[in-house]
């Protein structure tokens, strides 16, 4: 089964703490959006703001990786949040990418004016052009030197 690539929305401070615990949760850890992952499919956070809620609008991608191998599984993270998480190998080495770089350059949002509202369900299924895009960008932000271990640019 050919590989499948997801944008999930959340903030950065989110995206930065799923790259450090090399996990991903979405729909604020609903488990429907991560079951229609798969091992290997790509996976992208777009961040609109630095944090949730108030933070100070960022509008970038904010990390890219693959799905790992197993299953969505629950995690109990005190106060009675219990969110749906999914294992991710985060690709080391790249920088946030301001998506008005690329705003024309992906089928997701070209020639869109009101582009935002792609991102408002949390989830979106992209086209593996934009995953190379991001991906190609996100590298050029960060350590051009490291070589993409689990990133297809092809």
């Amino acid at each position: 089964m050919d590989a499948r690539y997801w944008v999930v929305t959340a903030s950065a401070d989110h995206a930065a703490r799923g790259r450090q615990w090399g996990i991903v949760q979405a729909g604020h850890g609903k488990a429907a959006p991560l079951k229609r992952m798969q091992a290997g499919d790509g996976v992208v956070i777009y961040s609109p703001r630095e944090t949730m809620a108030a933070g100070a609008p960022l509008q970038a991608f904010t990390a890219i990786g693959r799905i790992a191998a197993g299953e969505p599984y629950i995690f109990d993270m005190g106060g009675g949040f219990v969110p749906w998480r999914r294992a991710v190998v985060w690709q080391p080495g790249t920088g946030h990418l301001p998506i008005r770089l690329v705003l024309d350059q992906l089928d997701l949002t070209r020639g869109q004016k009101a582009w935002g509202m792609v991102f408002r369900y949390g989830l979106m299924e992209m086209t593996r052009h934009d995953f190379a895009v991001l991906a190609r960008g996100m590298l050029a932000e960060g350590d051009k030197a490291l070589p993409p271990a689990h990133i297809d640019l092809q």
